[in-house]
């Protein structure tokens, strides 16, 4: 259903190494760049994804309240090289992996804040 979602940080550049270090896991990378000459001064982005640019980040700024973000994981154990890329590349932790069958049985999650407090998820729904 969705085609692209992105969001505004703090520090562009710490949220870009951030995300390249965190999504690397996932199959995602830095896709693409546009500058904020080529918005018409609305900008800076940065476009991760596994092709094509599916997540963005921007200069501006930030929501008030952080968003949340959940990116599919082909595993469990994706899930878990997810979580310590995330901490390692300086996300703080917010849920370690593991189920979290309030959702559904086979609910594994693990969840980090970006350095601007936004809750970021990777998930696997796949059985162990």
């Amino acid at each position: 259903m969705l085609d692209h979602v992105g969001f505004k940080v703090t520090d562009f550049a710490r949220a870009k190494a951030f995300y390249a270090a965190a999504l690397a896991p996932l199959g995602h990378a830095l896709v693409m760049e546009i500058t904020d000459a080529q918005t018409g001064g609305h900008g800076a982005h940065a476009g991760f994804g596994a092709g094509h640019p599916d997540f963005w980040i921007g200069t501006g700024r930030p929501a008030a309240t952080g968003v949340h973000v959940a990116f599919r994981a082909k595993d469990r154990a994706t899930v878990d090289a997810f979580h310590a890329a995330a901490l390692a590349a300086g996300g703080r932790d917010n849920g370690a992996p593991g189920l979290r069958p309030h959702y559904h049985r086979d609910y594994y999650g693990a969840f980090v804040l970006d350095p601007d407090g936004n809750n970021v998820e990777a998930v696997c729904h796949d059985p162990a």
